[in-house]
């Protein structure tokens, strides 16, 4: 069973890296939304730690989740991923789950000050997991399927900012909390639709947007949005650190360029790539403005 499980996690949810991601997106929501509230002494102890772990578990169960949902799918298409080809069994995944999602639940109710928020955020996730009881709608519609699905992101980031709110007496409904809730939304939506754009001659029966729309419709909707996340981040980052803001300027001017390369020509590389290079960039230069903020203060 652990040499079943470690073929998919390795492949499907590498454990080390994403317990690193959840405690970025844990600690970046939480830093900004104080640093933009103008707190700088911090309380930090237990409870943090809990909240980046369940991120983390609620990832992995969307992750486990997803296969199950595509099971069928992927026996016919991803016939080498490790559920589909049998390299590891459902009961396996569901009960590594089981256990991670139930530590996740005795330490929110235990220790965390904003329980109802997380059985909101595990709701949703369960009714993704169901397809919103209208799977036959749902499944065969992409964009309905990114309608109902993709905002589960602001849900994770609604439950780090009502801990955070609660927790320093914070007034939770401000310009602030609004940004900080989509700041980490924008870049999961413009990855999500990414993966989906294939040049012309790359389409299968895979269903994607650029097989729906055409990749040039896609490229240009995913532009703006780039533009939009990039605009929430200068605004989050402008009392902080206005270096930051330049480079932040330069990031989305080279983001902006691939794109159209990829629009002249989409046989160059999978503009998926290129945005999830972008994504990483971002993130870290949103982390890095919190960590010299604390470090040197205002710049």
């Amino acid at each position: 069973m652990l040499k079943r499980l470690h073929c998919y996690f390795s492949i499907m949810f590498p454990i080390i890296p994403r317990l690193f991601l959840g405690l970025i997106v844990f600690n970046e929501i939480y830093f900004l939304v104080l640093l933009n509230y103008g707190i700088t002494s911090f309380h930090i102890g237990l409870q943090e730690l809990i909240g980046a772990y369940t991120i983390f578990a609620f990832y992995m169960w969307l992750r486990i989740a997803d296969d199950f949902k595509d099971y069928e799918l992927d026996k016919r298409l991803f016939k080498e991923r490790p559920l589909p080809s049998g390299k590891v069994k459902k009961s396996d995944l569901i009960l590594v789950c089981s256990m991670v999602l139930l530590v996740s639940v005795i330490l929110n109710a235990m220790y965390m000050n904003n329980f109802i928020f997380f059985v909101v955020l595990h709701i949703y996730g369960y009714l993704m997991s169901k397809w919103f009881f209208k799977k036959n709608k749902i499944q065969s519609s992409l964009p309905l399927a990114l309608i109902t699905h993709n905002p589960v992101q602001i849900f994770v980031n609604i439950y780090v900012i009502s801990f955070t709110c609660i927790k320093y007496q914070l007034h939770p409904f401000s310009l602030t909390t609004c940004l900080v809730a989509f700041t980490l939304y924008f870049p999961s939506l413009i990855w999500e639709l990414s993966r989906k754009i294939r040049a012309p001659q790359e389409e299968t029966e895979y269903v994607t947007y650029s097989k729906l729309f055409g990749y040039k419709k896609m490229i240009i909707l995913v532009l703006i949005l780039t533009i939009v996340d990039i605009v929430t981040n200068i605004i989050l980052v402008w009392n902080l650190n206005k270096i930051m803001v330049g480079l932040f300027v330069l990031l989305v001017s080279w983001m902006t360029y691939k794109f159209v390369e990829y629009y002249r020509n989409p046989n160059r590389y999978r503009i998926v790539m290129k945005v999830e290079t972008y994504t990483y960039i971002q993130e870290t230069m949103m982390l890095l403005t919190v960590v010299i903020f604390l470090l040197r203060g205002k710049i």
